[in-house]
């Protein structure tokens, strides 16, 4: 994912001289595209999270739309309150780039997990959660970035995603990507790279060969009350995410059928056992153990 994301970022900053980018001293070989063909709009920050998004903030409201660029649990939770309140307060253009997403950096532990990132990122009122589930979808999302400039939170996983579209699909906040229809009434839904494993539960596991497959690359505080419209017609809406189950992209569902809570089965890592906290493993095993439930 990262990698289409420089890329797609390097194609529309040639014809968007106000994308910048801005990196905490992180992202050697991957962001020197855009360094190398845009060197007077990128910026090294160092370890600086706090300065690197109030550097953002401050070039937002001279006109930029700038993207900073980190480990994602470096540019959220590090500086939170810079994002709380020089971004989203003031409505600017910056897009928080978090490499990473879930437990992609397994093998460097719980420091570099980023299971309750969505909690802080969906409680700011401004903030648009961009979380594709392949490449072709970060393509989509920074497309639809670009044009809708505002602040906004961009959640990658790392590299080798699998890629299940053949080409860019339209996107919007709030409306389900269908990959697959299915053959029943129910149907998994997705945000990021956990689209993978609806995938592969699909295609492995008996009990859901005929579900149905979503994502939702788009969504934040403002489009929960378009959830009620999307699950009509479906019995079983079975949510995949790789984050803490409280506050995360399953309770923003929830939350958004206050009326129909029994259509939702939450399937995400579980934070009352140790199976994230306390081990050290690929990315891969600690799916598997926190998401055991599927």
């Amino acid at each position: 994912m990262r990698n289409a994301f420089i890329d797609e970022l390097v194609v529309l900053a040639r014809s968007n001289p106000q994308i910048a980018l801005i990196v905490g001293d992180l992202g050697w070989s991957v962001v020197e595209p855009f360094a190398d063909e845009f060197p007077d709009r990128f910026l090294n920050a160092g370890v600086a999270e706090q300065n690197m998004t109030s550097m953002a903030a401050g070039m937002a409201s001279e006109g930029y739309h700038v993207f900073t660029y980190s480990i994602a649990n470096f540019p959220t939770f590090r500086c939170a309150e810079q994002i709380r309140n020089d971004v989203d307060y003031h409505k600017l253009p910056v897009t928080v780039v978090a490499v990473g997403g879930g437990v992609a950096y397994g093998n460097l532990g719980y420091s570099h997990h980023a299971v309750q990132d969505y909690a802080l990122m969906r409680s700011l009122p401004n903030m648009l959660i961009a979380s594709p589930g392949d490449p072709m979808e970060v393509r989509a999302c920074l497309r639809y970035l670009v044009s809708n400039p505002q602040p906004s939170y961009l959640r990658l996983g790392k590299a080798g995603e699998p890629q299940y579209h053949n080409e860019v699909p339209v996107i919007s906040p709030g409306e389900w990507v269908i990959l697959d229809k299915g053959q029943s009434s129910n149907t998994f839904l997705t945000t990021g790279a956990t689209l993978q494993l609806a995938m592969e539960a699909k295609q492995k596991l008996r009990d859901y060969c005929d579900h149905g497959v979503a994502s939702l690359p788009l969504w934040g505080m403002r489009y929960k009350s378009m959830i009620s419209e999307m699950v009509g017609g479906f019995e079983r809406v079975h949510i995949l995410e790789d984050h803490f189950q409280d506050g995360g992209f399953g309770s923003w569902v929830v939350e958004g059928l206050m009326s129909q809570p029994e259509l939702v089965q939450r399937i995400s890592a579980n934070h009352l056992s140790r199976d994230v906290y306390d081990i050290v493993a690929k990315s891969d095993t600690l799916w598997k153990r926190g998401l055991s439930n599927l």
